[in-house]
């Protein structure tokens, strides 16, 4: 995977696989300590210890589908390489938290990606998942929940193109304040 939001969309699909009925996704992206950390923390079926240390093993994986599970392996070692690392805490019966973190300003650090359009699709793909994202840059936060938005359209389906849409623009543009904001923060400290 070429970036660290198409790494989060594997570990948010795991989640609903695990039967998570709450998903929230942080980016914090610290300029100060040169620090970026990203964790998604779900309310799953959880795993026991045994299981989450097995699962940054490569040929490791609860999916059927294939035998090898190379996501959170070459995620760990991604960190790692940057001077950051890749940590698992999970309960069966009370979900899983996955934290990656980066040295920001590494030559190998992959880009972070589309933060909008990772969300976009977890949102409208499973919209029985309580769907958040908490997203910081330095002392700037931008927060998204979906719950508002979709107690407000009673029945109308996330995957009308009026409201995909309305995701998408209200996404970029509290993303696009935020960096805007941190942006305006730099240029006043020159």
């Amino acid at each position: 995977m070429r970036e660290l939001m198409l790494h989060v969309l594997d570990i948010a699909e795991n989640g609903v696989a695990a039967g998570a009925k709450s998903i929230a996704i942080t980016i914090e992206e610290d300029l100060k300590t040169d620090r970026l950390k990203l964790a998604v923390r779900d309310d799953g079926r959880g795993m026991d210890a045994e299981l989450a240390a097995q699962v940054i093993d490569p040929f490791v994986t609860s999916r059927t589908t294939r035998k090898v599970g190379l996501g959170l392996p070459l995620l760990k070692e991604a960190a790692e390489l940057c001077n950051g690392g890749l940590s698992i805490e999970s309960r069966p019966g009370a979900g899983t938290t996955v934290r990656v973190e980066f040295q920001h300003s590494h030559i190998d650090r992959m880009p972070l990606g589309d933060v909008a359009g990772t969300m976009l699709a977890l949102i409208v793909g499973w919209p029985h998942v309580h769907w958040t994202l908490t997203y910081r840059v330095n002392d700037a936060e931008f927060v998204f929940d979906d719950e508002p938005i979709k107690q407000e359209l009673g029945d109308i389906p996330l995957s009308e193109p009026a409201v995909i849409g309305f995701l998408r623009e209200s996404l970029q543009a509290g993303i696009e304040e935020l960096t805007n904001r941190q942006d305006a923060s730099i240029a006043k400290a020159f």
